[in-house]
């Protein structure tokens, strides 16, 4: 059996530092903020993957249909033979390009040891022969990848990229130009600009459990920096901005209303119906993510979609 490497490039205390700095920046601006990666400790995670499962969420199940049927597609023109996957998680839906790929090696990023570990020891189990080099990192920030066999294709998916704004996708996409060499690859999960309402809806569920996960957020600075927000006392919100082509999640105060924050010293007010901005999620149009990849200096080679044209997979193929 393979071993599984760990490697640790993020300090012991980087995630309570960025925490601290996020929530202290976000809440002392206006309008306030947080970042949408506060979402996602372990009871927000479950969340998410019970959101996956809903009805109204489509960008799962059609990333993963696009991934069934085009794999061997993505094999035949990348050619990889290591695959590195930026934000991995589970490595669920990666399956799909392991099992298709020539790999050598698999080599995993996310700033979760304990999601790293897991995944990386079932893939081992599954596929023996199979190195996984495990990076516990923050990918978006500069990272130096383990000498694996090329080419390389790097793989972000799950149209995560719409997170960032426009700004921080250039500076993202520039960063990952960097480490592929000639040969080498960039597969990108986008999701594609549609209907207001289907796209609404996926964000604001009749069951709630988008509404739960939003607030979870909160719950993750009370735990962590001693706050005292009243999940209840927020409402959720998810609207369509038409003009920018992206969902924003936000909560909203029911009340005015005064939220302290014992670790960082502070006490925030927020004035009734003042709402905390806590995702931005972009949807794209295939001209656009051709014309935000050629600014990184890379060319899109191919394009994917699933069969109602709702998600795409695009691989840039360095020259």
């Amino acid at each position: 059996m393979s071993p599984l490497h760990v490697t640790r490039t993020l300090p012991e205390d980087a995630t309570d530092a960025a925490l601290r700095a996020d929530v202290l920046h976000g809440l002392t601006v206006t309008p306030k903020w947080l970042p949408p990666k506060w979402f996602y400790d372990a009871r927000g995670s479950e969340l998410f993957e019970r959101i996956t499962e809903l009805p109204e969420y489509y960008p799962t199940r059609a990333e993963r249909e696009i991934l069934a049927a085009r794999s061997g597609e993505i094999a035949a023109a990348s050619g990889a033979r290591t695959l590195v996957e930026l934000g991995s998680g589970s490595s669920e839906k990666t399956r799909y390009l392991i099992d298709a790929l020539p790999l050598s090696a698999y080599v995993p990023v996310d700033v979760s040891e304990s999601a790293l570990t897991q995944a990386g020891e079932a893939l081992i189990e599954e596929r023996p022969g199979l190195e996984v080099h495990a990076l516990i990192a923050d990918f978006t920030a500069p990272l130096t990848l383990p000498a694996t066999p090329g080419p390389r294709l790097v793989a972000f998916l799950g149209g995560t990229i719409g997170n960032l704004l426009p700004a921080e996708r250039a500076r993202f996409l520039a960063s990952v130009r960097t480490l592929l060499a000639p040969g080498d690859g960039l597969l990108l999960g986008t999701d594609l600009v549609k209907d207001e309402g289907v796209l609404v809806r996926a964000y604001d569920d009749a069951a709630g459990v988008t509404a739960a996960f939003n607030k979870n957020v909160l719950a993750v600075v009370d735990r962590e920096l001693g706050a005292d927000f009243d999940p209840d006392a927020f409402d959720h919100v998810a609207l369509w901005d038409a003009e920018r082509e992206w969902i924003e999640m936000r909560l909203r105060s029911r009340t005015a209303q005064t939220v302290k924050v014992p670790a960082l010293d502070l006490a925030v007010d927020f004035a009734a119906g003042e709402e905390l901005r806590t995702e931005v999620s972009a949807k794209f149009r295939r001209e656009g993510v051709t014309a935000e990849l050629a600014a990184a200096g890379l060319e899109l080679t191919h394009w994917w979609t699933d069969a109602e044209g709702r998600f795409a997979l695009s691989l840039s193929v360095v020259r």
